[in-house]
């Protein structure tokens, strides 16, 4: 296929980066801008202020990393991002239950979202016919008369200078803080239904220096938030020989800044690797704190008039409760399928991404929302079924402490690569239902948990 014509991508960020990705092998020149000036290495910025918040790219977003630009795991290798074994190396806590380890092929990268950022950043603007333009600020949609096709963006620049840019693609990447409903709004467009869960989340980020012996020699801890418990804590390695650890409350929990109040509220979770790190381990960086209000899914694909010439992606599409770490592997496979749409024509282009966007979507969404539908103080519809798979997936965690291939197929759900449905497979549930524990383990410096699948992601 010859590339052919201009797509713009509003914002520079991880989505809009992948999404240039996609673009740069139909399109022959792919412009992406953005309002910040972008840093020259991996640093954190002023359009990303959750950059400085502990990240973590799924397995399965890692796959789809390498297929969109192979070598890539190599050079952050390179660059000192360390591999861990996500069943093997992690202590997991789910709802108090020490999941037990067990040597597996499912493996992360340890690393901050800068380091991620800056490396896909590097590649995207090494591809033939992509340029990236900085201080630059998307006012608004140009359009043909009828309003029915975009035909490009207007701009403010840096020095206030107007203008305008034509596209023949429009793809708005920018973040939970997305403009297209105020754009759409202005031509005329009525605006995609939306669902929102309010989950009040508040976490804390602070890195230590890695040393030997920390987490009894494991490059991670987790442990999740509960009914009764709305406070979770994570431990990840990054670059630079750091450990990045994360503290989040939720429905008002606050977790605090300072050395004391940290190391008191990790005391608080059923992973005690975590509180331990907090007192001994030596900081390399400042606390960061960021509060996150909910999470919210345009359904654009329930629209029936759309312009043609325009998408959205990532967290613009849909924004996830963070501590699932979702958000980045979802981009990733939005990505993936836009390139995979565009390989077939345009034709239809909008009807058909958002279609099957939403499929993309599904999995996670129901994860993360059904997960946070156990607390009785958010809202939202909780049907039977609901009820019953929760407290199977309850069960599972339970038994989860002493057969490990449960805790396998958590985290292969866990991780997005296998629907939830398949903890539901009569194999998981014999061996659920024959190795149960009525009560949360007692905490120990053993194995782990985490989040888990919902009731809902298993009941669709």
């Amino acid at each position: 296929m010859t590339a052919v014509g201009r797509a713009v991508v509003v914002g520079a960020s991880i989505g809009g980066l992948l999404a240039a990705r996609a673009l740069s092998e139909t399109f022959a020149e792919v412009v992406l801008l953005d309002r910040d000036g972008l840093p020259a290495g991996p640093a954190a910025r002023r359009g990303v202020p959750q950059g400085r918040q502990l990240h973590v790219l799924l397995a399965r977003g890692r796959q789809v990393l390498e297929d969109l630009f192979p070598g890539l795991g190599a050079e952050l290798s390179r660059r000192g991002a360390p591999t861990v074994d996500l069943h093997g190396e992690v202590h997991w806590y789910n709802d108090g239950h020490r999941m037990r380890r067990a040597p597996s092929t499912l493996h992360a990268f340890g690393m901050s979202r800068p380091l991620l950022e800056d490396a896909v950043r590097e590649r995207v603007a090494a591809l033939p016919g992509v340029r990236i333009v900085t201080e630059v600020e998307v006012t608004g949609l140009t359009t043909t008369e009828d309003r029915r096709r975009v035909t490009g963006v207007r701009t403010r620049a840096g020095d206030g200078r107007v203008g305008a840019l034509a596209a023949d693609l429009v793809v708005e990447a920018g973040g939970r803080g997305s403009r297209s409903p105020h754009w759409l709004a202005d031509l005329g467009y009525r605006p995609a239904p939306e669902e929102r869960v309010d989950v009040g989340i508040t976490y804390v980020t602070r890195a230590y220096r890695r040393e030997p012996g920390q987490l009894d020699g494991l490059l991670g801890a987790l442990a999740n938030a509960m009914p009764g418990q709305p406070r979770g804590g994570i431990v990840a390695p990054q670059e630079g020989d750091r450990f990045a650890v994360a503290l989040s409350g939720m429905l008002g929990e606050q977790p605090p800044t300072d050395d004391h109040g940290m190391a008191a509220f990790a005391a608080t979770l059923p992973a005690p690797q975590i509180a331990e790190l907090l007192r001994t381990a030596t900081p390399a960086g400042e606390p960061a704190r960021m509060r996150y209000p909910a999470s919210v899914r345009r359904r654009y694909e329930r629209l029936r008039r759309f312009p043609a010439g325009f998408l959205v992606i990532g967290d613009a599409l849909c924004s996830f409760n963070p501590v699932y770490g979702q958000g980045m592997t979802v981009a990733a496979l939005e990505a993936q399928l836009l390139r995979t749409l565009l390989r077939r024509g345009p034709d239809r282009l909008a009807r058909r991404f958002f279609r099957r966007a939403a499929r993309v979507i599904d999995g996670p969404w129901s994860i993360s929302v059904g997960t946070d539908l156990r607390f009785a103080e958010v809202a939202g519809r909780r049907t039977p079924t609901v009820r019953l798979v929760n407290a199977y997936v309850h069960r599972l965690h339970a038994a989860a402490t002493d057969d490990p291939v449960l805790g396998a197929a958590f985290l292969r759900v866990l991780n997005l690569i296998d629907p939830p449905t398949r903890l539901l497979a009569p194999r998981i549930g014999w061996r659920v239902l024959r190795g149960a524990r009525p009560a949360p383990a007692v905490a120990s410096a053993g194995d782990g948990g985490g989040q888990r699948p919902s009731a809902s992601s298993m009941a669709r």
